[in-house]
C-alpha cells in the first residue's frame, strides 16, 4: 500500500513540495487549499508530469479535508507568506490562528498522522500544532534546519569551488534571524570551513544564511521562496517514508535536551518511520550556547504571544 501524503495550503511551497513528493514516488497526494479550484489545477498539473518521471502516485487536489482521512504525513504549509521587510514575528498573530485551525482539522481526518510544520514564524508554529493535536512530540517536526543547513551548503561550496556533496554544514536554534550557524562545524572536503574559505569570508557566508530568506524575498518582491523549502520537505519525508534514519536539523519540541523544556526548537535528530526518533546532543562552546540561548528566549517570546491568541 502506498502512503499518503496532504500538503495543507497549494501556494508556491505547498505545491512545489507536491511536486517534489510526487516526482520522487513517495506516495499518493492530496493537496488542500481554501481556494479548492486553485489546489484541484496544481494537483492535475503535477499528476500530468509524473509519466515522465515515471511515478505511478496519485495528486488530487480540493478543499475538503475528508480527502486527506488517514494520512501518514501532514505537511502544514497554510498561512500568510512573509512579505518585504517583515519579520518572521510579525506573521505570528494571524498565523497562529490558521495553525490552530488547521491543525483541529487534520487530526480529527488523520488521527495517526505524523506532521510537518512549514508555516513562520516556524518554531512558535511547531509549538503551537504539537500542544493544539495532544500528539507525542516525536509526530510534530519543524521543517527550518534542512532548508537553512542546505543554505549554508550551497554558499560554501560556491565560494569553495567544490562539489556540494563535498561540504558538511548545520544550523541549529530558530528559523529566523536568531538562527545559529555552526561554522566550527562546517567541513569542506574534510577541513574546517575556516580553514579553506578564510575567518572573514565564512562570517559573511553565515550571516547571508540568516538572511538566505529575507535575500530572495526582497528580489522577488511579493512572492516568498518555494523551492529550497519544498526540496528540503521532501527530504525530510522521504527520510520519514523509507525510515532512512537521516541525521537532520529539525525543529521539535524539547524536553530538557540543550537545557531547554517547553518549546520547539531546530536541534540535530534521527528521522525515521516514527518521527523524530532521537535527539542528537551536540556539544556547543559557550559563545554557540549563547547565541542557541538567545534563538530559544525569542522563540518562548513568540511562543507566550502565540498561547494567549490560540486559547
Amino acid at each position: 500500500m502506498k502512503a499518503k501524503i496532504s500538503i495543507i495550503g497549494a501556494g508556491a511551497v505547498g505545491a512545489q513540495a507536491a511536486f517534489c513528493i510526487a516526482s520522487k514516488e513517495l506516495g499518493d497526494i492530496v493537496l488542500i487549499d481554501i481556494l479548492g479550484d486553485m489546489a484541484k489545477g496544481k494537483a492535475l498539473d503535477i499528476a500530468q508530469s509524473l509519466p515522465l518521471f515515471k511515478s505511478n502516485v496519485s495528486v488530487v487536489g480540493g478543499d475538503d479535508y475528508t480527502l486527506t482521512k488517514n494520512s501518514d504525513i501532514v505537511v502544514i504549509v497554510a498561512g500568510i507568506p512573509r512579505k518585504p521587510g517583515m519579520t518572521r514575528e510579525q506573521l505570528l498573530e494571524t498565523n497562529a490562528k490558521i495553525i490552530s485551525d488547521v491543525t483541529k482539522k487534520v487530526v480529527r481526518h488523520s488521527p495517526h498522522s505524523l506532521l510537518i510544520v512549514v508555516t513562520n514564524p516556524l518554531d512558535a508554529m511547531v509549538t503551537v500544532a504539537k500542544n493544539v493535536s495532544g500528539f507525542p512530540r516525536e509526530r510534530v517536526i519543524g521543517m527550518a534546519g534542512v532548508l537553512d543547513s542546505s543554505r549554508f551548503r550551497y554558499f560554501l561550496a560556491k565560494e569553495a569551488d567544490v562539489p556540494v556533496e563535498k561540504v558538511e554544514a548545520l544550523v541549529l536554534g530558530s528559523h529566523g534571524e536568531a538562527m545559529v550557524p555552526m561554522e566550527r562545524l562546517a567541513r569542506v572536503n574534510g577541513k574546517p570551513a575556516v580553514e579553506v574559505v578564510g575567518k572573514e569570508k565564512l562570517k559573511e557566508i553565515t550571516e547571508r544564511v540568516k538572511n538566505g530568506g529575507a535575500e530572495i524575498i526582497g528580489l522577488l518582491k511579493n512572492v516568498s521562496t518555494s523551492y529550497a523549502p519544498a526540496a528540503a520537505i521532501a527530504e525530510m519525508a522521504e527520510s520519514i517514508l523509507h525510515d532512512q534514519k537521516k541525521v537532520l536539523p529539525c525543529s521539535v519540541f524539547l524536553e530538557g535536551e540543550y537545557g531547554v523544556k517547553g518549546c520547539a526548537v531546530g536541534v540535530p535528530i534521527i528521522l525515521g518511520k516514527s518521527g523524530a526518533e532521537k535527539i542528537v546532543d551536540v556539544d556547543m562552546t559557550e559563545k554557540e550556547r549563547k547565541m542557541f540561548k538567545e534563538a530559544v528566549d525569542s522563540i518562548k517570546e513568540m511562543i507566550a504571544h502565540a498561547k494567549k491568541i490560540t486559547e
